[in-house]
């Protein structure tokens, strides 16, 4: 069943220049990008995508490296996409990364984590509605098959 994550590169990956290595990884797993976005975050827009974390210690500072730089918004689509986008992303802590994933290749501080990916169906639906208007998104017909 074809479902949607929303993910997020954050100032750094612009600073490294990684977007593109990040979105290829993404690609290569054979997910469809149907959504994508060059943006500055206001605090607003930062606060109610982090309001889980309202009271944490780290929701300031996550705030202020968020809103620190411009992000690359997208939303990708496949089969059973979140738990696909979640392994190739990696665990959150950066010790914890596993070599071949995208933080554990490209991450060394959780406070400067390069990379968003949503956690569950919900919080994806959340997440896309909070950055995108349904008509950002394009289900392009995937004709990948007739190249191979």
């Amino acid at each position: 069943m074809s479902t949607r994550c929303f993910t997020m590169l954050k100032p750094g990956v612009l600073n490294r220049r990684l977007v593109g290595e990040v979105v290829s990884r993404l690609e290569k797993k054979g997910l469809k990008l149907i959504g994508l976005k060059l943006m500055n975050i206001s605090q607003d827009l930062a606060s109610q995508h982090y309001a889980e974390h309202k009271g944490k210690a780290f929701y300031d500072p996550l705030l202020d490296y968020i809103t620190s730089g411009s992000v690359v918004a997208m939303v990708w689509q496949g089969d059973d996409c979140v738990t696909l986008v979640r392994k190739i992303t990696g665990a959150t802590n950066p010790a914890e990364a596993a070599p071949g994933t995208i933080r554990g290749d490209f991450c060394c501080h959780t406070s400067h984590n390069i990379i968003h990916a949503s956690d569950s169906d919900e919080s994806a639906e959340r997440e896309i509605a909070l950055f995108f208007k349904p008509e950002e998104l394009v289900d392009w017909e995937d004709q990948a098959g007739i190249w191979y």
